[in-house]
Formats: C-alpha cells, structure tokens, sequence
C-alpha cells in the first residue's frame, strides 16, 4: 500500500477539477465473437459490412519493430471513451475520445498461452509525432499521458505510441466504446463474478455487496469503470478490477454452445461486429472468425495478467511513471515469446493488492 505521503497526495488529487474518465474492457468485443464464432459458416458478407477497419501498415509506414515469424501475435486491444450515441448518459459536455484502457495481448507460438500487460491511462510517456485521421500530423511530446494518445491521432498513434515505448509490434488491434461494450455484454447474457467485499462508487453507479453476481451490460460497465472505494483509489485499483473482469468474461464463453444456438450465435457476432473497430488485417468476418478459433484453447489459467510496472509520479500523485528496468523486462518477454518473470511486477504499485472481485460464482 502507498505510504502516507503517496496517499495525501492521491487524496488531494481527487479534488481537482478533471474530467471523469469512464473505463471498460476491451476485450469484450473480442470475447463476445469468440463465443458466437464457432458456428458462423454463413452471412460473411453482412457481418464483415459491419466492421470499420483501419490500415495501420499504411499509416505507420516502416517505422516500427520488426515482425516475428515464429507463430507468436501480439494484439492491442483498446477501449475509447467516446460517448457518441450515449446522449450524455455517461458524462456531459465531454467530447471526443481517448485510449482509456489499453491492454497488450500477447499469444505465444503455441497459442495455448498468453499474457496481458495493462497499461495505465495516467502514465507519462514519450508521445511520438502522429499522422491525423483528417489529414495533417499531431506533434509529438516528451511527456504526455498515454491515452491522450488517441485524442491526437486516433488508434493508430496509441498503436504507435505502444510500440516505440515497448519495442513490440502490434500485429492488430482491436477496440470497443461505451455502447458496444454495454450490447456485447447483454447480447452474451451477462458475466457471473464473485466480489469479496462490498462496491459502492457514486461516480460509475456500481453498488454491489459482497458475493455472488450475474453482472449485464450496465453493471458490467459500472464494474469496469469504477475506482473508488478499491484499492488506493486510482486507475491502477480499476485495472485489476478490468483484468477480473477479463477472466470472467473468457469464463462465460466456455460455457456458451454457439452450435447449439446457430440464431443467437449469428445475433452475438453481428452485435459484435457492429460493436468493434479493428485493423484492416482484422476487419472483416473470416479473419475475425479465425482469430477467434485460434484463440478458444486459451484459458483463464494458461493466461498470465499483469500490469505495465509504475511508481508513483512525485511531481503529480494523479499520474505514474513507468519503472524503466522492470518495464524493460517485461517488454522483452513478449519480444522474445517467453512468459512474463514474476520478479518483474515486485516492485510495481500497479500489482500491488489483490482484486476483490474473482471470476465465475
């Protein structure tokens, strides 16, 4: 836990006027097909019309880690803020969007394992100069919170952001807004966790007590969003509630039978597809169907989470800054398809306690 004077300053940072930054999972989208996909064998066409892909070779030109030729994949997985089509149900007088949860996807050669590092959306990094969605670049600056990434050059610059701090290349990416997330959720049926102690956060609207809960579309955003009352009250105790929320959604898609239920698999990945945003390598039925095949043997057990090693921030208690040698390590993990040394995390105040959400009931 942070000492005395860490939580002064957390405390103090609650009071400023900032905008309230709304979070949640991107991984439901990807989640939510992997369920309905294995029984699509038909209406490619309506689903792949669904997807809105973007062409990150073209944009990013050649600048970037190289690709790796062993079967291992990394894949962004992005959750934006954007409220459109909300009607300020999550926040008034806020516009435009941001990278607000962003969680690296990494599946090794085997595709039997993988690894999630999390990266804070308060953290201070080297911002590189971005290519503008509208035309034009965003300059680039020394120091800048990660997911104002987003806000200056759309999902290509966290992209590019992401791999010049990492050294790793994104093979894809995907990423998913307030209202997909929510649609994703209800479509599945909702998610089953465990709370260990009661939740109660103003701010998202959750108010769980202790114990067992089948969380739909509203909740589960609530749950994902929340930061108050767990942990220090930061971003970083709402990650391990985001990282929970991950193991309980891959829960739920094993139990799913999409074969046993050919329409509502079909409703499942047309709400997704409709839900989601992907690179152009991705953005279309077939690849996502593949993807999702690829990745069904992966199970909360063979699947190590983890987030990006942070200290502190002493100049601003609201921000962090990434632990170089121990961020170092475990970037080059994933570069090197290895699984991620526990050591590398010790010292990081982002695993410092334990989530007091579990998956499953």
């Amino acid at each position: 836990m942070p000492h005395e004077s860490e939580r002064a300053r957390i405390h103090g940072s609650r009071r400023r006027p900032r905008r309230k930054a709304l979070r949640y999972v991107a991984w439901g989208a990807l989640g939510v097909f992997l369920v309905g996909g294995g029984g699509l064998t038909y209406a490619w066409q309506h689903l792949t019309g669904n997807l809105r892909g973007t062409d990150m070779n073209a944009v990013l030109g050649h600048d970037r880690p190289g690709e790796r030729k062993d079967g291992s994949m990394n894949v962004l997985l992005l959750g934006s803020d954007s409220r459109a089509g909300t009607h300020g149900r999550y926040g008034k007088g806020v516009s435009g969007a941001r990278a607000d949860t962003a969680m690296v996807l990494h599946v090794d050669k085997s595709h039997r394992k993988a690894s999630v590092v999390s990266i804070p959306r308060d953290t201070m990094v080297p911002r590189p100069q971005c290519a503008r969605p509208d035309g034009g670049s965003a300059p680039g600056a020394p120091q800048a919170m990660f997911n104002s990434s987003y806000q200056a050059g759309g999902p290509a610059c966290t992209v590019k952001t992401v791999e010049k701090m990492s050294g790793v290349r994104m093979d894809h990416y995907l990423e998913v807004d307030f209202k997909g997330f929510r649609k994703l959720i209800d479509e599945l049926g909702g998610v089953d966790i465990t709370t260990r102690k009661a939740i109660k956060d103003p701010n998202s609207g959750l108010s769980l007590n202790a114990g067992k809960h089948t969380l739909k579309g509203e909740e589960s955003l609530a749950l994902v969003r929340t930061r108050h009352g767990v942990g220090d009250g930061s971003d970083l105790g709402r990650i391990q509630l985001q990282q929970a929320f991950v193991k309980a959604l891959i829960h739920r898609a094993e139990t799913v039978d999409p074969l046993g239920d050919p329409a509502r698999s079909y409703g499942l990945a047309d709400t997704a597809t409709k839900s989601i945003s992907a690179d152009s390598g991705l953005a279309s039925a077939d690849k996502l169907l593949g993807l999702a095949r690829e990745l069904r043997g992966i199970s909360p057990d063979r699947t190590t989470m983890v987030t990006m090693p942070v200290t502190y921030d002493a100049e601003d208690a609201g921000r962090v800054k990434p632990l170089e040698e121990a961020s170092h390590r475990v970037w080059a993990a994933l570069r090197q398809d290895r699984p991620i040394p526990e050591s590398a995390t010790r010292g990081s105040v982002g695993d410092r306690t334990d989530s007091p959400v579990s998956a499953g009931r």
